[in-house]
C-alpha cells in the first residue's frame, strides 16, 4: 500500500523529488503539494497523509509545528541543501524536534525509502546513530544533542500544593538557595501563572520576563545552554533565575512544547532545576491554563506538595496530596507543611500536624515548617533567608530539607484510599 505524503519544499527540488517519484507510486504518493506550512499543518490534522517532507528553508517552522505533526501522527524527514547552510540548518531543526534528514538532493529512490522509514518511526523513540551529524544519502536519527557539552542530566523538584498562599514560593526560592549554597548549579524558574512573585521575593523587578523569553527561543529552536544563561539572572553564586510574568494574562505566553525545552535545557547545564508552580489543577476541559503546571509535573523527578499547617489549609493539602497518582503517576513526592504554630493547630503544634496528617493521608515522615518573622524580613530585603536570617529556625529547616533532596528521597507511601471524611480535623 502506498504512502501518503505531504510535500513542501521551496525551490525547484520540489518538481524533482514529486517527478521522481511518479514511478515509485507503489511506495510513495504525494498527496498535496503544500504552498506553506500551515497548508501541511492543515492536510496532517485533517489526515490525509502519514508522512511530509519539507524543506529545511520553509518559513514559519517551530517546535509547535514539529510537534503537532508528531501529534498527527505524521512522520517528518527535512530536507537539507546542498550548500554551506546544511549544518546551521539542521541544528535548527533539531532544536525544533526533528530527528530525520535527507539531502535535497539525494535520488528520490532514497528519499522515498526515508519517507517510509519516517512515517514508521512516529511514536517510536529516537535512537543515537554513529556517524553523528553525516547527512547526504541516507536518512539519520539521533536524540536531541545535549545542552551543555558533557554536562549530565540535572535533576528536577516541583514545588507544587493546593491553591492559596500556602508558602510554595517562598519554599522554591530558599530550597534553591540552599542547593547552590551546598555548590551544586541550580536554575530557579517561576512557572506561576496566576501570581508570579520569585522576582519579587529576589528583588528582581524585572520588565522582561527571562523564562518567557527563553520559552520563545525554545519554541523556534534557538535555545541552548548559553542562549538559557543569557535569559536567566544571577541572583547568588551558583543560582541563575528565569524570572515569571508578574502579569496573569501572559499565561498563553507560556507553551508547552517550547517550555518542555526549556526544561531539557536547563536540566542538561545544571545540577537542579527548581520550579516554582501555580497551586491547584484546574479541572476544566481544555486545561489550557494549567498546561504549564502539567508539564513541569511531568518533568519532575520529585515533587514537593506544599500547604499551610492550619485546619482550612491541612484539609486543602490532603486532597490535593490524593491528587498525586493522577497528577504525576509514579513521581517521588515530600510532604511539606509550612506555618507550623500552635496558635493555628494547638500545642504542641508539630506532633498535633504529623498525628493528623499520618490519620488522614498516610503520612508521617511530612517536612514541617516552623512560623518564622525571618520570612517576612527577608522578603522586605528582597533577599533569601540565608542572606537576612542564616541562623532562622525556618532557614535551618530548607537547609535540612535541601540535604534531603542531595541525599536522595524515597518515594513516599501515596495516599490510597482515605476512608474519613476529610472534614474531620478536629483531631488536631
Amino acid at each position: 500500500m502506498s504512502l501518503p505524503v505531504l510535500v513542501a519544499v521551496p525551490g525547484t527540488p520540489e518538481a524533482r523529488i514529486v517527478a521522481g517519484w511518479e514511478p515509485l507510486r507503489r511506495e510513495v504518493v504525494v498527496v498535496r503539494r503544500c504552498a506553506d506550512l500551515a497548508e501541511v499543518l492543515a492536510a496532517a490534522g485533517a489526515g490525509l497523509a502519514r508522512a511530509a517532507v519539507l524543506g529545511a528553508d520553509l518559513a514559519g517552522a517551530d517546535a509547535e509545528a514539529v510537534d503537532a505533526l508528531v501529534r498527527h501522527g505524521v512522520g517528518l524527514l527535512v530536507l537539507l541543501p546542498d550548500d554551506e547552510r546544511a549544518t546551521a540548518l539542521e541544528h535548527r531543526w533539531r532544536g525544533l524536534g526533528a530527528r530525520r534528514f535527507a539531502g535535497a538532493g539525494d535520488d528520490p529512490a532514497v528519499l522515498a525509502r526515508a519517507a517510509v522509514a519516517a512515517a514508521e518511526a512516529v511514536g517510536r523513540p529516537a535512537v543515537a546513530d554513529e556517524e553523528g551529524h553525516a547527512r547526504t544519502g541516507v536518512v539519520h536519527e539521533h536524540a536531541a544533542e545535549p545542552a551543555a557539552p558533557g554536562a549530565g542530566p540535572g535533576r528536577t523538584v516541583a514545588v507544587w500544593g493546593p491553591a492559596g498562599s500556602t508558602g510554595r514560593s517562598t519554599v522554591a526560592v530558599n530550597l534553591a538557595a540552599e542547593l547552590a549554597a551546598a555548590g551544586a548549579v541550580t536554575v530557579l524558574a517561576d512557572l506561576d501563572t496566576r501570581g508570579a512573585c520569585v522576582g519579587q521575593l529576589l528583588g528582581l523587578l524585572d520588565d522582561a520576563p527571562g523564562l518567557l523569553a527563553a520559552v520563545r527561543a525554545g519554541t523556534e529552536g534557538r535555545l541552548d545552554a548559553g542562549t538559557l544563561q543569557r535569559h536567566a539572572t544571577l541572583v547568588l553564586p551558583g543560582l541563575a533565575v528565569l524570572t515569571g510574568s508578574p502579569e496573569p494574562r501572559r499565561w498563553s505566553e507560556l507553551r508547552p512544547v517550547g517550555l518542555r525545552r526549556v526544561l531539557e535545557v536547563a536540566a542538561g547545564s545544571a545540577d537542579w532545576v527548581v520550579l516554582d508552580l501555580s497551586g491547584g489543577l484546574d479541572d476544566d476541559e481544555d486545561g489550557l491554563r494549567d498546561a504549564a503546571t502539567a508539564v513541569a509535573l511531568e518533568a519532575a523527578d520529585v515533587v514537593l506538595v506544599v500547604g499551610g499547617a492550619d485546619p482550612v489549609g491541612l484539609q486543602r493539602w490532603i486532597r490535593t496530596w490524593q491528587r498525586l497518582e493522577e497528577v504525576a503517576p509514579g513521581t517521588p513526592a515530600v510532604a511539606v507543611l509550612s506555618r507550623v504554630r500552635a496558635s493555628a493547630v494547638g500545642a504542641p503544634a508539630h506532633r498535633r500536624v504529623s498525628a493528623a496528617l499520618h490519620r488522614f493521608a498516610g503520612v508521617s515522615d511530612a517536612v514541617l515548617l516552623p512560623e518564622d518573622a525571618a520570612a517576612d524580613a527577608a522578603v522586605l530585603a528582597g533577599r533569601t533567608l540565608g542572606e537576612v536570617a542564616a541562623r532562622s529556625p525556618l532557614r535551618r529547616a530548607l537547609e535540612q530539607l535541601a540535604q534531603q533532596l542531595e541525599d536522595g528521597v524515597a518515594t513516599p507511601l501515596l495516599p490510597g484510599a482515605a476512608e474519613e471524611a476529610l472534614g474531620v480535623l478536629g483531631a488536631i
